[in-house]
């Protein structure tokens, strides 16, 4: 008998269908040669301090440095304790049976490195020693689960993944214990919380905060003009910002008296502009928190829903290619979309011989690939999974469609001494935007048709207002745009060699980013001010304490992130990487302790 153990009962419930194992048992389901069992997310997790005799807050127990780690079943809060949850003891227990009385295991959690770690906790804590291997696939659908089965990978092949996974835990608990129990202390009333992520994070946001707080807007102006040539309106805008009224208001004067604006200068430039690349999470969510004013967590929580569901593909994903094996699939997923309303229109438009091929890329595909629907048509969907799924299916037909050519005219209008600027946008070949009839991004770049200009041709000034203005401070962030600063952490990093080092290195990973957000919320350090994200006075009070500290450093947690990676890929140590950490926690006794 072998035992296949899924990361819910959803997932597993699916399996063991396409595997014939239909006779249901208490925790598991059973039928021809397996056992299928599920966790219900991390059964097993790294014991807390009172596990190793530590309790309430003392300093001179400080740097809690576990030796070896301990496992523990899942602990939920009861009162003001933490105790074992029954319902984790009762599934370990069924696993345990399970696990000592098959042939070989088959681990079907996630594909991924929390999937992974999932797994090798439950085994390790259940002392088992018997042979698994890994069932990795990226959607499941019954094709992708069958195809998984019939190419079974070594457990083995995943130790890189899971020693990368155990890193991220313990660095998490290392510094999460110890600079919590530490700030706490030193603050002296109150429950602090702080983290290898979650404190960069804050940061992030309340540095931006009090930039935003502390700006001194000024006043300037600027004159409009409207004109009107071969029956086409347009407008250009003067290059002078004046620092007074008066002065815009002499100046409009004169330029209502001349009435006439003569082109200097023209530049005609034809741009290709590449259709986006398919989603990674990350991106959806920034997607749906800008378009659906979604959290980055509802998102996860939808996708994740619609992948359970067998819609779309694994959705933890951080890449936003696909390989080259699976662009057969592509034009296929296309015609799908034709059986739905949403897309009727759309799909015969499509090139399908002459699709483009950008996201295909087999060294940029990681763990999992792009965001895409798959062969199952979704029926009965809420109105956000929908809003969602129409999102992944329209990022796929943008993907593969044909660059939008523009033709785009910059032009210089001289009136007096005065010049004044105007772009024209004209779409030679709408490409990849006729997907969604959306031709501009930006509300500074509009679509605006120009007659034919040349140099030394004049213009008539059919009208002309002063505009007042005021510089802006620095936009509070949203969760999509923190999502943006959280994967591009590494350019924000100040001296220049680490930025080069580390500018492709985010902090947490698209699978954490939004558990992130969230931990900052209930811990009361962050509040909504509708899409704007703010930090409340206990997260400011915790953000002025550390900020000068390397905990909210963001090149610290890069520098991390960067390691993990190379742990996966079997390119650096475990224990190097960990004793690291262990120093970062441990100062001189003469020294007052740093977060």
């Amino acid at each position: 008998m072998k035992v296949v153990i899924a990361e819910k009962p959803s997932v597993a419930r699916e399996i063991a269908i396409l595997l014939g194992a239909t006779e249901k048992k208490e925790g598991y389901l059973m039928g021809n040669g397996y056992q299928v069992t599920w966790a219900f997310g991390h059964l097993v997790t790294l014991a807390m301090p009172e596990d190793y005799g530590v309790t309430g807050f003392q300093r001179e127990a400080l740097p809690v440095l576990p030796n070896p780690f301990l496992l523990t079943v899942r602990k939920v809060k009861k009162d003001k304790n933490y105790v074992r949850d029954l319902g984790a003891m009762n599934q370990l227990n069924i696993i345990d049976h399970l696990f000592k009385n098959c042939e070989s295991i088959i681990v079907a959690t996630d594909a991924g490195r929390e999937g992974e770690l999932i797994f090798r906790c439950i085994y390790e804590y259940l002392n088992c020693t018997k042979p698994f291997e890994r069932l990795w696939i990226s959607s499941l659908t019954e094709k992708a689960i069958l195809n998984g089965f019939n190419n079974l990978k070594p457990g083995k092949d995943f130790d890189g993944l899971h020693q990368a996974a155990l890193g991220r835990s313990r660095a998490d608990w290392l510094v999460g214990i110890n600079a919590s129990q530490a700030l706490t202390i030193a603050i002296g009333s109150g429950i602090y919380s702080l983290g290898r992520v979650q404190t960069p994070t804050l940061a992030i946001i309340c540095k931006r905060f009090l930039e935003n707080k502390s700006f001194v807007s000024k006043q300037y102006w600027q004159i409009e003009l409207e004109h009107l040539k071969e029956f086409i309106d347009f407008k250009s805008i003067s290059t002078i910002k004046w620092d007074g009224g008066k002065q815009a208001e002499d100046a409009l004067k004169s330029l209502q008296r001349h009435g006439i604006a003569t082109v200097i200068a023209i530049e005609i430039k034809t741009v290709n502009e590449q259709p986006p690349l398919l989603f990674d999470l990350t991106a959806l969510q920034k997607e749906a928190n800008i378009k659906l004013n979604l959290t980055a967590e509802e998102t996860l929580n939808i996708a994740q829903s619609l992948y359970e569901n067998k819609f779309i593909s694994y959705p933890r994903t951080g890449s936003k290619y696909i390989p080259e094996d699976m662009w057969v699939e592509v034009s296929k997923l296309i015609w799908i979309l034709e059986e739905m309303e949403k897309f009727r229109g759309v799909v015969p438009q499509m090139k399908i011989g002459r699709l483009n091929k950008r996201i295909v890329n087999d060294l940029k595909v990681t763990d999992h690939h792009g965001l895409l629907i798959t062969g199952k048509v979704p029926s009965a969907l809420s109105a956000k999974e929908k809003a969602i799924y129409e999102m992944i299916a329209y990022r796929l037909l943008e993907a593969v469609s044909p660059v939008c050519i523009k033709e785009i005219t910059d032009v210089v209008l001289q009136v007096i001494h005065y010049d004044f600027e105007l772009k024209g946008i004209k779409i030679i070949d709408a490409g990849w935007r006729a997907i969604k009839g959306s031709f501009s991004d930006e509300e500074r770049d509009p679509i605006q048709d120009l007659p034919e200009l040349k140099i030394d041709d004049e213009v008539k000034i059919k009208a002309a207002r002063i505009l007042e203005k005021k510089t802006k401070p620095p936009a509070l962030y949203t969760e999509a745009s923190l999502l943006s600063a959280m994967e591009n952490a590494g350019n924000q990093i100040g001296n220049e060699e680490e930025r080069k080092v580390l500018q492709c290195i985010g902090i947490g990973t698209p699978a954490t980013r939004a558990a992130i957000i969230e931990t900052l919320f209930k811990r009361d350090y962050l509040k909504r001010d509708k899409k704007a994200l703010v930090p409340s006075d206990k997260g400011l009070m915790v953000y002025e304490l550390v900020k000068d500290k390397k905990i909210s450093n963001v090149a610290m947690t890069s520098e991390w992130e960067l390691a993990l990676q190379k742990i996966e890929d079997d390119e650096e140590d475990i224990a190097t990487f960990q004793k690291e950490i262990e120093a970062f926690t441990t100062y001189p006794p003469d020294e007052p302790h740093i977060f």
